[in-house]
């Protein structure tokens, strides 16, 4: 019986696959938290959707698909932002034209080269099939934004909740701001071998949202939710080595389970923190 249950550990791809979903899910989590609290959910969904292309036009030119697709995410933040601010049109609407347009792209790009890749590849991940240049890719980019994110989380902090005073105190903001946008795009680079294009969502707004549930300073709020992303992605992996499932697909229904749990715990608390307030209307 023991034997079975560590069987995972002792294969080589499943060892790999674990490191490089931790690898992942660090970053992710620590971005998670910035993206919930600034209500940039839509924007993560759309610079992971904008990378698409960005991967095919690496493979047509010969370039690294990590160099294509952080570009890409570059130019669907840029372009979304450009837009926003020279026209009427609000955020939410601009990012579902052009993250939908960019995949859009993709897809037409993708069917008409002749490639090695499979689509299923570029939207799913294939964490299985990792070696040791994606181990190191993964790592630098998790070093990077983490350590960026750690450094400078006081000044990202003010900058989510209030801009104008981030900017009275002498916070250069456009920095902050696109600094964050080039953050998130190296975080989905890092992502796409892992979980691919179509999770990387869930990845890079879960942990931010299960943590904002259970806590209530910033600094727990950013612990919780590595806790939970790196808990989910182990436990992801090596779930879907027994079920024979896609590990990428379990690691989020994992984080949604946790999500729902979490959401019902907070429900739970603020009704017996009413029905302490006032015991009278609540018998």
């Amino acid at each position: 019986m023991i034997d079975i249950v560590l069987l995972p550990f002792q294969l080589e791809f499943m060892r790999n696959a674990m490191i490089i979903a931790v690898l992942v899910a660090v970053p992710t989590a620590l971005l998670s938290c910035f993206m919930v609290l600034k209500g940039w959910s839509l924007m993560g969904d759309a610079v992971s959707h904008a990378v698409f292309p960005g991967v095919v036009l690496a493979h047509i030119v010969g370039l690294p698909y990590a160099i294509g697709a952080f570009v890409a995410g570059m130019i669907c933040a840029l372009a979304a932002g450009f837009i926003k601010d020279n026209s009427r049109i609000k955020q939410d609407t601009v990012l579902g034209v052009v993250f939908a347009g960019m995949f859009g792209l993709g897809l037409v790009l993708y069917t008409n080269i002749q490639t090695e890749v499979h689509l299923d590849h570029i939207l799913f991940g294939n964490i299985m099939g990792t070696g040791l240049r994606d181990l190191i890719q993964s790592g630098v980019i998790a070093l990077l934004v983490a350590g960026v994110l750690v450094l400078k989380r006081h000044d990202l902090l003010l900058h989510a909740f209030d801009p104008g005073q981030a900017q009275a105190m002498g916070l250069r903001v456009g920095w902050l701001h696109y600094g964050l946008l080039a953050l998130l795009s190296l975080t989905v680079v890092g992502a796409l071998e892992a979980v691919g294009v179509i999770l990387a969502i869930a990845t890079l707004i879960a942990p931010g949202a299960i943590a904002f549930l259970l806590v209530r300073r910033f600094g727990a709020m950013l612990i919780v939710a590595v806790a939970v992303s790196v808990f989910a992605a182990l436990a992801g992996v090596y779930i879907s080595f027994f079920i024979d499932a896609a590990p990428a697909p379990t690691i989020v229904l994992l984080l949604s389970g946790a999500f729902i749990v979490a959401f019902a715990h907070a429900s739970h608390k603020a009704r017996r923190a009413a029905a302490r307030a006032h015991p009278i209307n609540s018998a």
